[in-house]
């Protein structure tokens, strides 16, 4: 009897297992509630009185996904404003799932996992999910766990999110590499069908609906084959600062259709000039392609963006938060760093 109670316990583990998609980095990410709470503690106490950002109207932002140690202070801007209860995010697929599901392209990719891990519990996958499966071209659509399961920039995001609202209810969206053609025409149908699940729902934007987008700037170094500025701090200061120069050229602004074309000249391969590694460069046009859509045909407003806060890991080093699990992925130095900022998108 014993023996036949074990195998079943055995089963439901492992069906259990099935359902929630499991932690990819458990170094770089905060997945304990009293940690997370920590963390928080400290980021609020560091940032008294430095930030004054408003949620009135925000609809959309852009968030870093790197190691919160490093990062923690460009995250921590953003978080507090999102209050809407479902979240639709635009991750990115890097490298490893490239290699690994040998390099899907002109896709986006989703999955079929009933929760998500959070520090504060499981979060619970809209239905919107399944709606877009249905309803989105089968030539724009790829469904897999394991290409969800080995990318990191998705769940980056999700202790953030949970700590501020612990009836989080996401809607996970990798964006692989594409044209804009194919991007513009595949943020045309995924705008349609958030439309009419947000008809449905009687959502208003930002309120109940936000739409979140993964990224990190500049991976600046030896290790990532880019620095064509140097290896020094006068690298350094001029790699930042093209960064710098790009969102304020490109993303603080009224968002319009041009303008991210013009975007993808920048972030994109480009053989004329250095072009940055922003590995979120295909989530940030899919993503503000998709938002502006539905923006301008619920509204008929535009999204205007605002830089909350820009930096990078050499810049910020290392947060003095001790007592944790955390810990960092990489190094840093002249000859290895990351950018990352953090935006949001207001209704204009």
């Amino acid at each position: 009897m014993k023996t036949l109670t074990l195998f079943f316990v055995l089963i439901a583990t492992v069906i259990s297992a099935q359902n929630i998609r499991p932690i990819r980095d458990t170094v770089g990410f905060c997945w304990r509630a009293k940690e997370m709470d920590k963390l928080i503690s400290y980021l609020e106490q560091n940032a008294k009185g430095k930030y004054s950002f408003t949620n009135k109207n925000l609809v959309a932002a852009i968030s870093p996904h790197d190691d919160f140690l490093y990062a923690g202070r460009v995250y921590y801007p953003l978080y507090p404003l999102i209050k809407a209860k479902e979240i639709v995010i635009f991750g990115v697929t890097h490298g490893t799932v490239r290699r690994a599901m040998h390099d899907p392209r002109n896709v986006l990719i989703l999955e079929r996992y009933k929760y998500w891990h959070g520090p504060y519990g499981n979060v619970n996958i809209s239905p919107l999910r399944e709606k877009i499966k249905k309803e989105i071209s089968p030539q724009y659509l790829m469904v897999s766990n394991k290409a969800q399961r080995i990318e990191h920039s998705i769940e980056a995001l999700i202790p953030f999110l949970q700590h501020y609202n612990r009836n989080l209810t996401i809607t996970p969206i990798m964006v692989t590499g594409m044209n804009f053609n194919r991007a513009d025409s595949i943020s045309s149908q995924l705008a349609t069908i958030i439309e009419n699940y947000i008809k449905e729902k009687n959502y208003k934007l930002g309120k109940d609906i936000f739409f979140l987008i993964s990224n990190d700037a500049n991976h600046y170094g030896k290790d990532f084959d880019n620095s064509p500025y140097g290896l020094d701090s006068a690298a350094h200061k001029t790699a930042t600062g093209n960064d710098q120069r790009i969102i304020h050229t490109y993303i603080q602004r009224t968002i319009d259709k041009d303008d991210l074309l013009n975007l993808t000249h920048e972030i994109w391969h480009n053989n004329s000039k250095p072009i940055p590694l922003w590995c979120g460069r295909y989530p940030i046009i899919m993503g503000l392609l998709t938002t502006t859509k539905i923006v301008r045909d619920l509204t008929g407003k535009n999204i205007e963006g605002k830089l909350f806060k820009y930096s990078d890991t050499l810049t910020e080093g290392v947060l003095p938060v001790k007592g944790t699990h955390m810990g960092l992925t990489a190094p840093v130095s002249t000859k290895h760093w990351v950018g990352f900022f953090s935006a949001g998108f207001y209704l204009k």
